[in-house]
């Protein structure tokens, strides 16, 4: 291993010792540093982003058998029963570092990475990828989940995940924007989202959510916003042409008094539960619905004349492609995209992050910095 600087052989990091309540992540001071190994570098960590993952894998919220939605109780205190596993349905190993959005410093690398790229400032792609499958399953590892992610002082990521960026935002800043916001593009490349088109995004608060109405006002698309009230003046603040309360009596009859019956070209959906049917009445006819989160339930009836009868297309998505990191990149190293960091904290009171996290009455992100 090659060094700029002494690495220690011990970190700190906040360490996930199994499925359950809050209670389940415990601070030490005496964890091993990783070593990178070969093809690997290891990040100096900045500042990393907290996400709605880091939530679903503790609690065990991934298991088919849960199909409540993610509430401040389940996020606190867990399941009763022995609901356990990840995103694609696999046994998370404890104890587990947890964390998926990563900024830093690359400070050793390890065999078969250049040696010059020791000191460069980096966002690390969460995506491990395994690139001899196919395009949408190629994603093997998620960082923080099958191997060891941010929420601590070091972490070991393939080299061709940590993308050298160069920009005066501060890490905290930059932390912002693995997870949701390259989970945002992937959601509006897949549904093709146009110059011009009407956008509606549910959840649109949360990372994903305004990292969408980021991403869509790139596209020059106008962005219908659903959330709860108390968010509409940033949200419109943000760029949002629209806002419609979350908590309408007539979703369906409120969206189409704001843009007309069937208006809506895209919807792009975080939060699925019983907003799910009413948002599909409002697509046009040849509209796409795209997907990446249902924090407000994972089953819900579907009319499958929606579907059938208006030639609806549907997108699920978990696997960003490393073209789309790449292009995030571009975007925030020329200043096009803002970064919506609600608070920082100390790695040592994480748990008190994830509890606001839980509250959902932020706009934006929130962050760690070890």
């Amino acid at each position: 291993m090659q060094t700029q600087a002494a690495v220690p052989t011990l970190m700190r990091a906040v360490v996930l010792t199994g499925h359950g309540g809050i209670d389940r992540l415990v601070r030490r001071d005496d964890v091993p540093t990783p070593t990178p190994g070969p093809g690997e570098v290891l990040v100096r960590v900045g500042a990393c982003g907290l996400n709605n993952t880091d939530i679903n894998t503790r609690t065990g919220w991934y298991d088919r058998k849960v199909e409540s939605s993610v509430t401040e109780e389940l996020g606190l205190h867990g399941r009763d029963d022995d609901a356990a596993s990840s995103w694609n349905k696999a046994t998370v190993a404890f104890p587990r570092i947890q964390g998926a959005a990563v900024a830093g410093h690359v400070a050793a690398v390890g065999p078969r990475v250049a040696p010059e790229r020791v000191g460069e400032r980096v966002l690390v792609d969460p995506c491990v990828r395994d690139p001899r499958l196919p395009l949408r399953a190629q994603l093997v590892e998620y960082l923080g989940s099958e191997r060891d992610g941010g929420f601590a002082e070091f972490v070991a990521v393939p080299a061709t995940n940590a993308h050298r960026i160069t920009t005066s935002l501060t890490d905290a800043e930059l932390a912002t924007f693995p997870c949701s916001y390259d989970t945002a593009e992937e959601m509006l490349v897949r549904a093709d989202l146009r110059e011009g088109e009407t956008l509606l995004v549910t959840g649109a608060a949360g990372g994903v959510g305004t990292a969408l109405i980021q991403l869509a006002l790139v596209r020059g698309s106008r962005i219908v916003a659903v959330a709860s009230e108390s968010k509409r003046e940033r949200l419109l603040a943000l760029g949002a042409h629209l806002f419609v309360p979350r908590d309408s009596a007539d979703l369906q009859g409120s969206v189409e008094a704001l843009v007309g019956e069937q208006a809506v070209d895209v919807v792009a959906d975080v939060v699925g539960g019983p907003l799910f049917g009413p948002i599909l009445k409002v697509l046009r006819r040849g509209g796409r619905y795209t997907t990446s989160g249902a924090i407000g339930g994972p089953t819900t009836a579907m009319d499958l004349r929606d579907l059938i009868y208006k030639d609806l297309e549907m997108h699920g998505i978990t696997n960003p492609t490393a073209d789309t990191f790449g292009r995030l990149a571009e975007l925030i190293e020329g200043g096009r995209l803002k970064p919506m960091l609600e608070a920082s904290y100390p790695l040592a009171e994480l748990s008190a992050a994830q509890e606001q996290l839980l509250k959902r009455t932020h706009v934006g992100k929130l962050v760690v910095v070890p």
